[in-house]
């Protein structure tokens, strides 16, 4: 596996919405919508590719209260990579698990909060064809009932908040 030293999340052409305590991200280049429960989306929220993993750490204990170590914010990274929700910049290969299975053991039996989970899925091409959130400007939103906003056409060309 190879993590990110520094990581940065990806903030082109993707739409966020916070629900609750869990992110949901829908990638418009790939079609795939991704679900990150609250560790992971704060995992995901500091990746500026100014943190290193040990940054990213201490800020999950100053937060939660409860040391964590870089395996717990290795876990998340993974699954936001995997998932292309960092983007290719500032990556350095440092040791790894030798699997996530083992990985998620050693997270799960070292810390009280939720193992960083993200669910992904693609969305069907057929539905998105029907429908469309891309704009210029925000007058291209009124007519887009079905997108997050009628009247927002964010910076990444959604119409989106």
């Amino acid at each position: 596996m190879t993590f990110h030293k520094f990581p940065a999340a990806k903030t082109e052409g993707l739409v966020i919405q916070e629900v609750g305590v869990e992110t949901l991200v829908y990638d418009t280049d790939k079609h795939r919508a991704h679900c990150l429960n609250e560790t992971a989306a704060f995992v995901w929220s500091k990746c500026d590719g100014q943190r290193s993993v040990e940054d990213i750490a201490k800020e999950i204990e100053k937060k939660y209260g409860y040391p964590t170590g870089t395996d717990f914010v290795d876990l998340a990274i993974t699954q936001l990579n995997e998932n292309g929700l960092l983007s290719s910049g500032n990556s350095t290969a440092v040791p790894a698990v030798s699997s996530r299975r083992e990985m998620i053991r050693k997270v799960g039996l070292s810390t009280a909060l939720a193992v960083p989970i993200v669910a992904s899925l693609v969305a069907p091409r057929d539905v998105l064809s029907q429908t469309s959130c891309r704009c210029v400007n925000p007058g291209g939103c009124i007519t887009q009932t079905t997108c997050p906003s009628q009247v927002n056409c964010n910076g990444s060309g959604i119409c989106a908040p």
